[in-house]
């Protein structure tokens, strides 16, 4: 049985795709072991999870122990549990006896508590745990989410006499997104391109774009919900939730809170809706500057907000839409080239969509009639697509049933065969 070390850089909570990926390899004779990040504010995150027999979970130690020891010396003086008069002194004289030893420490622990110093440290510390891990494990394929864990995907598959294949899964167009601006980026990634042996992407605009960029087409591994998801009936009870009459139409939004999602977009063109309430699940950067906006345009009524749910239960929340939205803006190529998830989550609920006239998800939505494309820049143009389905009821029930010989395509147990079929070559 082959061994699969894969790395990814975040706490493995809600990452659907890499759960899909272990679970798939883990039961087509691959023994997968997944490297990512402990989440000390979490007490319900184990440092170790056995998923299945053949896929298990290794969270790394966040922080570095001197840093948290810093961290509590820190507090206990600046919170005045030492009594000042007594530290001060002992402080002085410390100065006075040692100063080539006290003073350039304590600099230096200033520099590590309040300056970027402090996110280099713990960022290098956690690559090099992984990299250790990694090393230590001695795969037989290595595996790499994004461009962030390339490096600890180089070192333990390359820096060995017996070099070990390795893939690299971009899930994001890692030269144009958000907050990746730098020129650097695309240094970084074609230094790791040349040394990897396989490479995958979301779909074919950005297997174009990187041929352009690097001179050959990467395999597509689409971004597909499980069909199973869609034979579910369970339903959360969203109106009881939100107090909502039962006959109240809900427009919905799940995913991330972040820039150029559109979020602002739906917000301004709300008032212009004949009915229904707009709600958010999910968490993110703008969530409290989204609902500072809502408050101060006097529509808390009307829109409300939910905190993201666990994965395996966001299915229930889904299916409560009478629509749901998938407006990206165009910020970057990212954005652009996007066939996101809950594109095809909305499917599988049986939910119409409004959304972004942007190249993959249109091709999705009109190619299969389960919606409707908007200029998702314009508040106007939003409003005129979620109005056509509450005045034309009879279209939105439609496109729901158009979901549903839809979804037969657009669904991991297809698309899995792609991921095996990179895996076989090793």
């Amino acid at each position: 049985m082959k061994r699969v070390g894969m790395f990814v850089w975040n706490h493995f909570t809600n990452d659907a795709r890499v759960m899909r990926e272990c679970t798939t390899l883990s039961q087509n004779g691959y023994d997968v072991e997944l490297i990512c990040i402990d989440d000390p504010d979490d007490p319900t995150i184990k440092r170790y999870e056995e998923i299945n027999e053949h896929f298990r979970v290794h969270r790394m130690k966040r922080y570095p122990s001197a840093l948290l020891f810093l961290q509590k010396v820190y507090r206990f003086v600046v919170g005045k549990r030492w009594p000042i008069i007594p530290f001060g002194l002992v402080w002085a004289y410390l100065v006075y006896l040692l100063p080539w030893i006290i003073l350039p420490l304590t600099l230096l622990a200033v520099i590590l508590l309040k300056t970027k110093a402090r996110v280099i440290w713990v960022r290098g510390a956690l690559i090099l745990r992984m990299m250790w891990k990694g090393h230590r494990g001695n795969y037989d394929i290595y595996h790499s989410n994004d461009l962030n864990t390339m490096p600890q995907g180089y070192v333990s598959a390359k820096w060995r006499f017996k070099k070990k294949p390795l893939i690299y899964d971009s899930h994001e167009v890692q030269t144009s997104r958000t907050g990746y601006d730098s020129p650097w980026y695309e240094k970084f990634e074609r230094f790791f391109i040349k040394r990897m042996d396989a490479m995958m992407v979301e779909n074919d605009t950005r297997a174009k774009y990187n041929e352009d960029l690097y001179g050959f087409y990467p395999y597509v591994l689409h971004n597909y919900p499980t069909e199973q998801i869609s034979e579910g009936t369970d339903k959360v009870d969203l109106h009881s939730m939100l107090n909502l009459p039962p006959d109240e139409k809900i427009l919905l939004y799940q995913g991330g809170i972040q820039i150029g999602r559109g979020l602002d977009k739906l917000v301004e063109a709300y008032p212009k809706f004949k009915e229904g309430t707009l709600v958010f699940i999910g968490d993110g950067r703008i969530k409290e500057e989204l609902q500072q906006k809502v408050k101060e345009n006097n529509l808390e009524d009307g829109i409300r907000f939910l905190p993201k749910v666990p994965l395996k239960d966001l299915p229930k929340y889904t299916r409560n839409g009478y629509l749901g939205f998938q407006v990206l803006n165009n910020i970057c190529f990212n954005h652009y080239s996007a066939s996101s998830n809950k594109l095809f989550e909305y499917m599988m609920a049986e939910v119409p969509v409004v959304a972004c006239d942007f190249p993959e998800i249109k091709k999705v939505v009109e190619g299969n009639e389960i919606g409707i494309t908007v200029d998702s820049h314009n508040p106007e143009d939003i409003a005129r697509g979620v109005n056509y389905m509450l005045e034309h009821p009879e279209e939105r029930d439609r496109f729901s049933k158009n979901c549903i010989p839809a979804r037969g395509n657009y669904n991991w147990e297809n698309e899995q065969e792609n991921l095996l079929e990179v895996y076989e070559q090793f």
